[in-house]
Order: structure tokens, then sequence, then C-alpha cells
């Protein structure tokens, strides 16, 4: 039985907008901002096919593909229907902690085995 259904694709960039006007040109689809006072994010729902979003990342580090030393950089949000119930089975299988003791929060930021991190993000 899994444990949650994959929510979205998070790429981090220096700028969304523009990054998901670039993918909004390539797969379809129409951004939609979405501000917090800090970090910038832009959704974009891909017409059949996944949604992707696309956060600020000012000091971002390109990816140099392939290069070992310079790996791919992004991370999953993962939706649940309880954060508790899925928070127990993603630590049993190896999960790492990186930001989750803010249990008011509607997600919780963990690192998988390999050290890529992923959010469980409640339904």
């Amino acid at each position: 039985m899994a444990l949650a259904k994959l929510g979205v694709v998070v790429l981090d960039c220096p700028d969304p907008r523009a990054l998901a006007g670039f993918y909004a040109e390539v797969l379809g689809g129409t951004p939609a901002v979405q501000t917090d006072g800090q970090d910038e994010w832009v959704d974009l729902e891909v017409p059949g096919g996944p949604a992707l979003a696309f956060q600020a990342a000012p000091d971002h580090v390109p990816p140099r593909w392939p290069s070992p030393e310079h790996s791919q950089q992004f991370h999953l949000d993962l939706v649940v229907e309880d954060l508790d119930t899925a928070e127990k089975g993603v630590l049993a299988l190896g999960a790492k902690p990186l930001d989750a003791e803010d249990r008011e929060r509607t997600f919780r930021v963990y690192a998988d085995p390999a050290g890529h991190p992923f959010c469980l993000c409640a339904a």
C-alpha cells in the first residue's frame, strides 16, 4: 500500500516567473503566480500531465549534466491524507526530518535516504 501520491515536482530557480513561462511555452498551460511576502512560487498545471512548480532560489547554482560533482536539483511534494501517519511511514523507510517541527503547517520536509529533499503535504 502506498503512503502517498505525487503532488507536484518543484524546480528551484532564480526567476520562477521566467522559468514557468518557458515551460508553459514548451508544455502548455498558464502559470499561476503565488507570493507569500518573501519567496516567490509559480504553479503550472500542465494539460494532460503532472503539474510543475517553480520556487525562487536566489543563490541557485544550475546543475551540470552529466556530472556526479553537480547533481540534479529538485524536490518532490507528496500529497498525503494524514501527515502523522505518513511521517511514521517515511521515517520507518529511512527518511530523515529536515524541517518537520512545526505541526501547525500543512507540510513537513524530509530527506530521502540519498539526501534528496521532499515534502509531505496535507491533502
